[in-house]
């Protein structure tokens, strides 16, 4: 029985299990349709202000992450998790939003009480607060598992001398809305002595219930690894199952915050690094990449990113990535973080068709001349909601204006539906 078979008759047995499977982007094997680098499949890009606190009489949210879950009536609700952000590396607690709309309004933001702050036993005021969580729904368990991992404040601000070894914690969210208390995920590797992490990092949901995703490693703050992770969840419970061989760059920190996802039987991971490049690579299961590979443009041409992340936006028919880069309206601003663009991946030369490129989130202000006014985006996330609609989410903030700044949403309209996500006949 073909994939879509398969999800023909899921849907028209239990329509709410083919709208989890499909909504939360279960990244089955798609078919096997020759994706033309010329058809625009972006129609178009268009921008929306969650909430506004440019002028720091609010909140600036940051971290806002979504996924898509079965609501009433098989309706679909998108739940949002996202926290306040104060200065560098310096966040609230975690909280949670929802909209019944298709992202037109949304909830009051609520505290998920797990991803809170904790004392730390032996480190009198030192307190483990969470950070880069990424919400995703488990079909197979109709729970939300919301992964991020541990960072260590004392009073007001980061504690960068007392960042004691770091590691995921989770929590889950339940079919009746309540949550789970803190979770961690635990990897008994001397290779993770000082850190390992899936901070901000896309996952694939598998057919199985097992979660495919990544890892940055180190037994030290420097030279850090990355590597495949294949997991089991049962609702309860995430556990590693499998890391595969590590990927190197001997440059500063090493290799960050990887995110992965799967595109027509492959496995593509993208990679943040020190050294002005971003990578890439692939794998066949999820465990096995080959080399990495710098982004470039298709005619070779390096392209240069600062030390941040990206991020896949995958349609059947096409794979694209969002990310900075340098550019001349930019060249001052901090790690080029703004604007936001996305283009579509050359998926057998693994690189970008530089001909695609187009921005989803633009910048704002003088980044030549006032770069100090112009907010930062370089911590976002993507959401395929619907087969016509994928999100671009983030919060801006600007470092040096008392981290002001708008909650954005960029919705990206497709030409042609996202046969990954269907979400009913």
């Amino acid at each position: 029985m073909t994939v879509y078979r398969f999800l023909d008759a899921a849907i028209g047995k239990t329509p709410r299990l083919a709208l989890g499977l499909l909504a939360a982007v279960v990244w089955l094997p798609a078919a096997k349709v020759a994706a033309r680098a010329d058809e625009p499949l972006i129609q178009s890009v268009t921008k929306q202000t969650i909430w506004r606190n440019r002028d720091g009489s609010g909140v600036t949210w940051f971290h806002p992450r979504a996924c898509m879950v079965p609501g009433a009536k098989g309706k679909p609700i998108a739940l949002m998790t996202l926290q306040s952000i104060g200065g560098s590396d310096y966040f609230g607690p975690v909280h949670w939003t929802e909209s019944a709309d298709g992202g037109k309004t949304w909830s009051k933001p609520k505290p998920i009480p797990a991803l809170g702050r904790k004392p730390v036993q032996g480190h009198d005021g030192l307190m483990a607060g969470v950070c880069d969580v990424v919400p995703q729904y488990h079909p197979q368990t109709g729970t939300v598992l919301a992964l991020g991992h541990v960072v260590f404040y004392r009073g007001p601000r980061f504690s960068s001398k007392e960042q004691l070894a770091r590691y995921p914690v989770y929590a889950v969210r339940y079919k009746d809305g309540s949550w789970s208390k803190r979770k961690i995920l635990r990897w008994d590797d001397p290779r993770g002595a000082f850190i390992y992490s899936n901070g901000c990092g896309q996952r694939v949901v598998m057919p199985n219930g097992d979660i495919m995703m990544s890892f940055t490693f180190g037994p030290t703050s420097k030279n850090r690894m990355v590597a495949g992770v294949r997991c089991s969840f049962d609702g309860e419970q995430l556990r590693v199952l499998q890391v595969g061989p590590p990927l190197e760059n001997n440059v500063g920190r090493g290799l960050l915050e990887p995110s992965v996802t799967r595109f027509q039987s492959r496995f593509y991971m993208t990679i943040r690094a020190e050294d002005g490049h971003g990578y890439v690579a692939v794998s066949d299961d999820g465990l096995q990449y080959r080399r990495k590979t710098a982004w470039a443009w298709d005619d070779g041409t390096p392209i240069a990113m600062s030390t941040t992340q990206q991020h896949w936006l995958t349609h059947s028919d096409g794979l694209f990535l969002v990310y900075t880069r340098k550019d001349a309206s930019n060249v001052n601003v901090i790690r080029w973080r703004s604007p936001l663009w996305v283009a579509r991946v050359d998926t057998e030369r693994l690189c970008l068709i530089r001909s695609s490129e187009r921005v989803v989130l633009p910048l704002v202000g003088d980044g030549v001349d006032a770069p100090d006014d112009v907010a930062l985006m370089g911590n976002f996330h993507v959401t395929n909601v619907s087969p016509q609609e994928s999100w671009v989410t983030v919060g801006e903030w600007l470092p040096r204006r008392g981290a002001r700044g708008d909650l954005l949403l960029a919705r990206i309209r497709w030409s042609k539906p996202n046969r990954l996500i269907r979400l009913g006949r």
